[in-house]
């Protein structure tokens, strides 16, 4: 009996020594981590972006620096090749935070354009931030006046896996043509402009915001012209995929001296949904409530009271707080 009891009595110390050193392990472990679930904060973020010569890059680096600060979460902003890629990166867990066109996360929840049979469900809106604008980059002495001139010419129709692409089909649709019409090349936008510098390619697709730092840098060399989109082809445009809006590439703009007619998209802030409402709800209040820290021309934009403008996605409930602290709904 003594024997048994000595030994029952060593079983139990043994599995109460493995309890404990397992549960340290485990809180170790969330403590670590770089995303959260159940609540608890995590260390480290990262949040995809787009093209060092892009707008995504330097804004985002601005925005990480902002949340870092706010939050007490580490957050580290890094390039990308842009929308498409990275909602697919977000819904593989690869990041937690992205930069996307409010069209492109809206076919990825639908599953449809380059999302086709790809739907993603673990994806949603922190809020929208500035009008992307469409910019048809060419010279001004191409000779190309129109969409339709581009038809047999060598264009940048973005990056693969890049929002520019789907924006590049569509207006080309718009314009009974469509890539068959061109010599597409995928190129980022410093490819692109490097491109029409060297010659290689007459004209780029450019997704961003105005002004875009890899088109300044093309105007310092060459006089850049920039292809209007006429007024019945966008409002056919906006009909057709109600996520576009008309806007307008100012004068003064990249030298020009006119305005130019074309249209855009919104730029957002996606969030993979295994984040706490706390998490996000803190990432989101430290954003919104902090763009007077932000250098980027884009800040000016980016207010809690235009936060919700385009999103067609589910909000995180975190965001969702945040703005209906605010008063601002859809």
């Amino acid at each position: 009996m003594e024997k048994k009891s000595f030994s029952f009595i060593l079983m139990l110390a043994l599995a109460l020594l493995l309890a404990a050193c397992g549960g340290g392990d485990s809180e170790e472990g969330k403590e670590d981590g770089g995303s959260s679930d159940g609540g608890d904060k995590p260390k480290f973020l990262s949040m995809l972006t787009g093209g060092t010569s892009g707008t995504y890059y330097p804004l985002g680096g601005e925005m990480a620096k902002i949340i870092t600060d706010e939050t007490d979460i580490q957050t580290d902003a890094l390039s990308s090749n842009a929308s498409a890629d990275n909602v697919a990166a977000l819904a593989a867990g690869d990041a937690e935070l992205a930069f996307v066109q409010t069209d492109v996360v809206a076919n990825a929840i639908e599953g449809t354009n380059s999302f086709e049979g790809k739907a993603v469900d673990n994806v949603q809106a922190i809020g929208s931030l500035y009008p992307e604008t469409i910019q048809i980059v060419t010279t001004a002495d191409s000779g190309i006046k129109s969409v339709e001139d581009l038809k047999g010419k060598t264009v940048s129709v973005g990056a693969p896996g890049s929002g520019t692409y789907v924006n590049a089909e569509q207006i080309l649709e718009i314009h009974d043509m469509s890539m068959d019409d061109i010599e597409a090349q995928n190129l980022d936008f410093g490819e692109s402009t490097g491109g029409i510098q060297d010659g290689n390619i007459d004209a780029a697709f450019i997704t961003a915001g105005t002004p875009t730092g890899a088109v300044e840098g093309l105007s310092a060399t060459v006089d850049v012209s920039i292809v209007p989109i006429e007024q019945d082809k966008v409002d056919a445009l906006v009909e057709k995929y109600p996520y576009y809006a008309a806007d307008t590439v100012k004068s003064g703009t990249y030298g020009l001296k006119e305005d130019v007619n074309t249209v855009a998209v919104l730029a957002m802030l996606a969030v993979v949904d295994s984040l706490s409402e706390d998490t996000v709800y803190e990432i989101t209040k430290a954003i919104y409530e902090n763009t007077g820290d932000m250098a980027h021309a884009k800040a000016e934009f980016i207010t809690k009271e235009s936060g919700l403008d385009g999103i067609g996605i589910d909000l995180h409930p975190g965001a969702k707080k945040y703005f209906d602290e605010v008063g601002v709904s859809k």
